[in-house]
């Protein structure tokens, strides 16, 4: 999808979402006036804003489907077609999201839009991500549950979806880190949490780490919220 297409889709969602769902109307205009006067060829050049808006745009989209099905038996049943991590985030942590006051909202915008948005764990978080697959879980990765709810990935194999951050932060520096990532996930009303320190010097690290987060996917309980380094 070209910028020029983007800005007229969100305007589109604008105006169907207006009559199924204010609080989300509301959301995708302060989208819309955030880039409304950036020029196609200029937003063109930012590519995290524009991953962004077409991630905003295929979660609203998916979303305004669901709600406009005539009965809550039908959009119920829409949910259930839905892998466990869709699920989770469509009938839950997208519609927080939008419903919510996002006090971090505005500040990572401003860092998307200047081109300050800094992966640095993207390429560590892409292999625990292709290992998951590769044993039979998956895996949901949105700038909003990043940038907003602290997570690196929702991970998911035969139980309910699990929220993760991933730092190479030492023992003695990512207390304060930690800290911060649950209460962030307790605002979120976020019911569990893995928080993954990892040793970048240390060969197997990724196979570890998915060990974890794929045991806890299974098998932590609602309200822990666990440090694993």
């Amino acid at each position: 999808m070209q910028a020029k297409e983007i800005k007229e889709k969100l305007k589109s969602l604008i105006e169907q979402a207006s009559s199924i769902d204010q609080n989300l109307a509301r959301r995708l205009d302060e989208i819309n006036r955030w880039v409304k006067n950036i020029k196609p060829g200029s937003l063109t050049a930012k590519p995290f804003v524009v991953a962004f808006l077409l991630e905003v745009i295929t979660d609203s989209t998916i979303w305004l489907i669901i709600k406009s099905l005539p009965s809550e038996e039908e959009q119920k049943a829409k949910f259930e077609q839905m892998t466990p991590i869709e699920r989770y985030w469509y009938a839950y942590l997208f519609p927080r999201w939008f419903n919510a006051s996002d006090s971090k909202f505005y500040i990572w915008k401003q860092k998307l839009m200047a081109g300050e948005f800094n992966q640095l764990d993207d390429d560590i978080i892409k292999l625990i991500a292709q290992d998951i697959v590769s044993r039979e879980g998956s895996f949901w990765q949105r700038y909003i549950a990043d940038l907003s709810m602290a997570t690196d990935l929702i991970v998911s194999r035969n139980n309910e979806p699990l929220c993760i951050q991933v730092t190479s932060l030492s023992e003695e520096f990512n207390y304060q880190k930690y800290q911060a990532w649950q209460n962030t996930l307790r605002s979120w009303e976020i019911e569990r949490g893995l928080f993954l320190s990892y040793n970048p010097k240390d060969a197997d690290f990724v196979n570890q780490l998915v060990n974890v987060a794929l045991y806890n996917s299974d098998y932590l309980s609602g309200g822990k919220y666990l440090k694993f380094s």
